[in-house]
């Protein structure tokens, strides 16, 4: 089901690029999404760049007269080791998370003591932000509990499909639990590519791009309590791609939840296949709990062509009304710039038949930035913020902002 356009009557939203990084001092290339505190500040990450080019965390700070203030808190392979280049990690491509205090937590995709990514905090102080590592492990993100544990996925794996593990903060440091590995048997998926979300009732949902009855990836649900085997949490497979033809394949983009119980998520590839995209191009699609414990799937966006956007990758985000914003990171224009285009922003707006309205915010051209793959942040205002691998002025991305 393709939701349908808006009309020419429509006032176009608008763009506009918040910094544009220059791969210099302050970093390059934006894989990760953008947390905002309550002061309207906004912190991320850049998988490059910085004072020794391993990347940076950094901070955007509203000015007057519109204008945004860029302070990197941290530059990445400040510390050297025997074992490891860069022994406090290298290369974030991941999203952060804020505790209570006012900490920050992030991962680096490679570095550490073992080469192997790190999981880090950073916490604020008079001289600046002092990092300390928390585990050996890469996660492409992480959610925190109302109790300050951390969770993500790690790998390899027990089973070299990945597992979901639990950092605890304790007086001798964080202690590290495994609670799921997955096998790669019996239609379990593997290669996670996105954060967790929890549930009111502390149940963990995710996705992988990978494994399932097709090998197209899966949407499972975590619950506590030991199961029949070596993990202490429960999975329940809620669906795995394409079930049906038209289906989805390939979700990366993690879930969103409603206020209802409800699952929104995203794949990659599938929906109608078309001249442009032979899979298809991506689908926006719906998981609803059934009353005899099943999930029912409904495709609320199949990406028809190129023009409107192909191949959503980030995680879907809601706004206070109860609509849904996500990117594509190709598709739009640009295509002389962007091989299949430079990617969109998008918004599903709810209607009362059930069926939802897509449309296009912005299609990048390669100048004011490309390739956006992480989740968005919505503020209190409809304010949309995001990020984009690369492009703008320095072709090294950008963070932008569009408001209604």
């Amino acid at each position: 089901m393709t939701g349908s356009l808006a009309g020419s009557a429509w006032a176009r939203p608008k763009y506009k690029i918040l910094h544009a990084f220059t791969g210099g001092d302050d970093g390059g290339g934006l894989f990760g999404s953008l947390l905002m505190d309550g002061a309207g500040n906004l912190y991320g990450t850049t998988r490059g760049g910085g004072t020794h080019i391993y990347g940076t965390v950094f901070e955007l700070s509203p000015s007057p007269h519109g204008r945004w203030k860029e302070t990197v808190l941290y530059n990445f392979c400040t510390i050297q080791s025997e074992r490891s280049v860069c022994g406090d990690g290298a290369l974030p491509d991941g999203g952060l998370v804020f505790d209570r205090a006012g900490n920050l937590y992030g991962t680096t995709s490679t570095g550490g003591p073992f080469n192997n990514g790190e999981i880090f905090e950073l916490m604020p102080g008079a001289g600046g932000w002092d990092l300390s590592a928390l585990s050996d492990k890469a996660s492409l993100g992480l959610v925190l509990d109302r109790a300050g544990n951390l969770y993500g996925f790690g790998g390899p794996g027990y089973y070299n499909g990945g597992d979901v593990f639990e950092l605890s903060p304790s007086p001798n440091g964080w202690t590290e639990t495994v609670l799921y590995s997955f096998d790669l048997q019996n239609g379990d998926g593997f290669t996670p590519e996105s954060a967790l979300i929890f549930d009111p009732r502390g149940n963990l949902y995710g996705t992988t791009k990978d494994g399932g009855n097709w090998g197209f990836g899966t949407a499972f649900k975590l619950r506590p309590g030991p199961s029949s085997t070596l993990d202490l949490w429960q999975e329940q497979i809620l669906h795995s791609f394409p079930a049906f033809q038209g289906d989805g394949q390939y979700p990366y983009a993690g879930f969103v939840l409603d206020q209802q119980g409800n699952l929104y998520g995203a794949t990659a590839d599938g929906g109608a296949a078309n001249e442009t995209c032979t899979a298809g191009c991506g689908t926006i699609f719906e998981l609803t709990p059934q009353r005899h414990g099943g999930w029912k799937e409904t495709i609320l966006h199949e990406f028809p062509y190129l023009w409107n956007g192909a191949a959503p990758l980030g995680t879907l985000m809601f706004d206070k009304a109860g609509n849904m914003y996500g990117t594509t990171v190709s598709g739009g224009k640009g295509q002389d710039i962007c091989t299949g285009g430079c990617g969109v922003v998008f918004k599903m707006t709810p209607g009362s038949d059930g069926k939802w309205k897509y449309t296009v915010l912005h299609r990048f051209d390669g100048s004011d930035g490309a390739g956006p793959w992480a989740a968005l942040s919505v503020d209190d205002k409809g304010n949309v913020y995001g990020t984009t691998q690369y492009g703008g002025s320095g072709y090294y991305g950008v963070v932008f902002e569009i408001t209604p």
